[in-house]
């Protein structure tokens, strides 16, 4: 079996760009993966444009040794538009070996461990007796772990991080009272805070409110998360930007953080992530993976989920309370994971088990999108 042709497709899906990435073969099985660099995807499909040149005529079952020579084959190695197009190719060419053997993803994984993925939802609502309700919402269809989202956000473009410590601290004091201690909670401060602020919201709160405190502060200074290791002891969840296990290393080396909130269409695909597994296991540290994207993401996550011991959540979008800000893709992705109350099951059917209508999924052309650029009432520019 040969690869014949690597095709990106940045396009328009419902509420934002997707990059999905479709490899052919001579022998008709095909694949796809997806990367999850948002609001870069034409750059991302550029590197996978380099990549395919040498892609072709290659044997796809060679997973591990073709991600090796797409991370070597360049003086600047990794970075993470490099690891985003690795990421979609690495989980195309899993889906097309499983198709090949007959087998799901997660075999080539080294077989299941669960037979359902359980999932953590998150409010829509800001901080106040509305998020309570979705909560109470959540927790009556099942879900035992639930994110809530920060407050702070003046207006698309505005943000004073330090404006809104008190009061989303405050809020989830209400919401660990009214919600009661049997149900996980946590929240993300998507990098918008500094080692004081970060240090400034844990200590306004009671031992035990939080059971997750996700992505702080920025991760480019590991020294700067173990500084606020220092100063509390709510467990972290971090790393969904990571592009690589070198980035994974520091943090799960020093111990720095609990959860791991890895990216497959990020990271490196399944081949990558599968190694960050393995050390974080050796750490005790849990997957608990970043999944905002499209249903390919959700399936090879699913995979990841199934295939290793330590794993806590994983992210859904498709909450009922989340639900109606997103768009129905049966259209798109006919065969697609799906929730059953608060978890996916594992799908046997062979490769990821998700099936793509391409004239569908190119109805909608790529259209350009920037992400918030925040600024605080000062006018300086802050982290979205």
């Amino acid at each position: 079996m040969k690869i014949v042709a690597v095709r990106p497709f940045p396009v328009w899906v419902g509420t934002r760009n997707q990059l999905l990435v479709k490899i052919e073969t001579d022998e008709g099985v095909f694949g796809w993966g997806e990367s999850g660099l948002s609001s870069r995807e034409k750059a991302v499909a550029g590197a996978i444009e380099h990549y395919a040149q040498f892609l072709v005529g290659r044997d796809p079952m060679r997973i591990g040794a073709l991600w090796q020579e797409m991370y070597r084959s360049q003086y600047f190695e990794g970075g993470r538009v490099l690891t985003a197009a690795m990421s979609a190719i690495d989980i195309a060419l899993h889906d097309i070996k499983g198709k090949a053997l007959g087998v799901p993803v997660y075999d080539l994984l080294g077989g299941k461990q669960r037979d359902h993925v359980p999932t953590f939802a998150t409010t829509a609502a800001a901080p106040g007796e509305a998020m309570i309700e979705q909560a109470r919402e959540l927790m009556d269809a099942g879900w035992d772990c639930i994110r809530f989202m920060s407050a702070g956000q003046e207006s698309p473009d505005r943000l004073d991080p330090r404006r809104s410590l008190a009061e989303t601290a405050s809020w989830m004091v209400r919401a660990r009272e009214a919600l009661g201690t049997e149900v996980a909670l946590g929240i993300d401060y998507h990098h918008r805070l500094s080692v004081a602020e970060a240090a400034s919201f844990c200590q306004r709160m009671p031992m035990g409110t939080l059971d997750f405190l996700e992505e702080p502060i920025r991760d480019e200074t590991p020294a700067a998360y173990e500084a606020l290791r220092r100063l509390t002891d709510i467990p972290f969840a971090i790393g969904e930007e990571f592009a690589s296990k070198w980035q994974f290393l520091p943090f799960i080396e020093r111990d720095i953080h609990q959860f791991n909130r890895i990216d497959v269409c990020n990271v490196g695909g399944l081949t990558e992530a599968m190694k960050v597994a393995g050390w974080s296991e050796a750490h005790y540290v849990d997957l608990m993976p970043h999944n905002p994207l499209g249903p390919v993401c959700t399936a090879a996550t699913i995979h990841l989920a199934a295939a290793v011991p330590n794993f806590a959540w994983l992210e859904t979008r498709s909450s009922p309370v989340e639900r109606h800000l997103g768009f129905d893709s049966s259209e798109i992705f006919p065969v697609q994971p799906r929730l059953e109350g608060a978890v996916y099951p594992v799908s046997d059917a062979p490769g990821l088990g998700i099936e793509v209508d391409e004239k569908a999924l190119t109805r909608e052309p790529f259209r350009f999108w920037e992400a918030p650029h925040l600024k605080r009432p000062d006018g300086s520019v802050t982290n979205w």
